[in-house]
């Protein structure tokens, strides 16, 4: 597939895509990696966050119990968005990769970008989104 970086392959994204896993989920509601997630299920979309501390504490948030990895996600997934460091995308590339079916769409929040990683999940069929905000784009997109 594509690395999307146009407005409108980004609105698409965002109508078509409902399911989100969060990758990086933090609990501190001050935190980005809340705030955004928060966000779009006040929108309407299924959040799943993904962390493996909340995950051992047995956590729940926006109706989904945390998971420490993506493989113990049992349904499709349309969107894997990622709030780790860009060096750290690469840690989750195998099990991005492993997902069955893959996600329609890698989402790599604001400040996040890996073109390796990004290469390998295009030449894969799974589009790309970097460096950009999931809040921020729905806000201002839809």
């Amino acid at each position: 597939m594509t690395l999307l970086q146009s407005t409108p392959d980004v609105v698409r994204v965002l109508k078509e895509n409902k399911v989100i896993a969060v990758v990086g989920f933090h609990h501190d509601g001050m935190k980005p990696a809340f705030y955004v997630p928060e966000y779009m299920h006040r929108q309407g979309y299924t959040v799943i966050p993904v962390n493996p501390s909340l995950a051992q504490r047995g956590e729940t948030y926006f109706g989904h119990k945390a998971v420490a990895t993506l493989a113990e996600i049992t349904g499709p997934v349309d969107i894997v968005n990622i709030f780790r460091r860009s060096d750290r995308v690469p840690d989750h590339l195998d099990d991005i990769l492993a997902m069955d079916p893959l996600p329609k769409v890698v989402w790599m929040q604001l400040g996040i970008s890996n073109g390796t990683v990004a290469r390998e999940l295009t030449a894969r069929g799974v589009d790309v989104v970097q460096d950009r905000c999931l809040l921020a784009d729905h806000r201002a997109l839809l």
